[in-house]
């Protein structure tokens, strides 16, 4: 069935609505979800006192966390920016330093990096997964990057190229055992932005902690909140340690003094976020088998639209689904006019209340960055004006029959 290009809008949405409604009111983005056991939770450690950085709620959802991804430590941070922050800084990105990350991601992978006085490096992505291609990250590092005894090194800046940091775009792993092999083959740092992907696994195993480390989001808007925090994850106790002590203010542990022995920040979880995040965590394989349901709810929705593909996860992962995603005008037929399809398709689905998005502009437009280094960005290029977010809040797939498989 084909509704390209006259009249599509109006198709594509009536396809949102068969899954999610949309008839009255207004169906959000991605809504939390929230129950009797967060309000209980978050009571209680009101009534205790202890609702800043001292308290047992902190500890013990850092527990859970490991235990759930599969990773040895995991270090709850103020939010999913400062846990990257902190995982580019204990993998030793230094000043100067340039970071290969891919230009489709949110601005705070590209931010993170500019925190640590280093530099952005942008690479492109592959169109199955919207994350980082390996065989084109290959390509350009072989014609860019020379590897030598102290490390790899930019053949036209001469600066260190210290770390990769894979971006698990809306819940779909990267392809992280072939990044890894680039890592190890140039001397890179591995670091996963696994803001979007907790419980998405890769070959059964849990995203976040494939490299040296990790880092997580629970902003509002993620699979679980703890209303603003994230965390970092590792393998590396040391790491661990050092991550910990730092945010902290570097303090040294004293019944009454302040004393510091390095530059820190403040920047670890306070106990009241991390009271909510632990009832959401406990809660979590409901809330991914509800979105994959959705998942499977809009691939069959969209099936017959040629003029459409829906993101689907990978055999050998299971993504989470943080957002469903669609792109539109799959094989380039409108070529610079696929934009403004897409900007019809989201004043059309705004005016009848389906909060439906665009991706984010890619980082290399981006007035503070477009002078930063970068490869062939032509997958990035021609995606970006085609992905379309649909509503993919957990409650909405909570009804829906199946197993949840997309």
């Amino acid at each position: 069935m084909s509704f390209f290009p006259h009249g599509f809008a109006e198709a594509f949405l009536s396809r949102v609505a068969s899954v999610v409604g949309g008839g009255e009111g207004v169906v959000p983005l991605h809504e939390p979800d929230l129950g009797e056991a967060e309000r209980r939770s978050v009571l209680a450690c009101l009534e205790s006192t202890f609702v800043s950085t001292v308290g047992e709620h902190t500890p013990r959802f850092e527990r859970l966390l490991a235990d759930y991804v599969g990773c040895r430590e995991a270090v709850g941070m103020v939010n999913g920016t400062a846990a990257l922050h902190m995982c580019l800084l204990g993998a030793g990105v230094r000043p100067g330093d340039e970071v290969v990350l891919p230009s489709l991601s949110f601005v705070a992978t590209a931010n993170a990096v500019g925190y640590c006085g280093a530099v952005p490096h942008f690479a492109d992505v592959e169109p199955q997964t919207l994350c980082l291609c390996p065989d084109r990250l290959r390509d350009h590092l072989r014609r860019h990057v020379d590897r030598r005894p102290d490390g790899a090194f930019n053949k036209e800046t001469s600066r260190r190229v210290a770390a990769l940091v894979p971006m698990h775009a809306f819940g779909h792993p990267a392809k992280l055992d072939d990044l890894r092999a680039l890592c190890v083959e140039y001397g890179l740092a591995l670091v996963e932005d696994a803001a979007q992907a907790l419980g998405t696994r890769l070959d059964g195993r849990g995203v976040g902690a494939f490299g040296l480390c990790g880092a997580l989001s629970f902003n509002g808007n993620k699979i679980i909140t703890t209303g603003g925090g994230g965390a970092v994850l590792t393998d590396d106790p040391e790491l661990a340690a050092w991550i910990r002590h730092t945010a902290a203010t570097a303090k040294k542990p004293h019944p009454w003094k302040f004393s510091h022995d390095q530059p820190g920040f403040n920047y670890r979880l306070p106990n009241l976020n991390a009271s909510l995040g632990i009832p959401q965590l406990r809660r979590i394989e409901e809330l991914v088998a509800a979105k994959r349901r959705l998942a499977a709810a809009y691939a069959a929705a969209f099936a017959d639209i040629a003029q459409c593909r829906f993101v689907a996860e990978r055999p050998e992962a299971r993504s989470n689904y943080w957002l469903c995603t669609v792109v539109l005008d799959p094989r380039g037929e409108l070529g610079d006019r696929a934009e403004e399809l897409r900007a019809e398709v989201l004043a059309a689905a705004h005016g009848r209340g389906l909060l439906l998005r665009p991706v984010w502009e890619p980082l290399h437009t981006l007035p503070m960055y477009r002078r930063c280094p970068k490869g062939d960005l032509g997958v990035t290029e021609f995606l970006a004006p085609r992905i379309v977010n649909l509503p993919s809040s957990s409650h909405l797939g909570r009804a829906l029959p199946g197993d949840g498989t997309a």
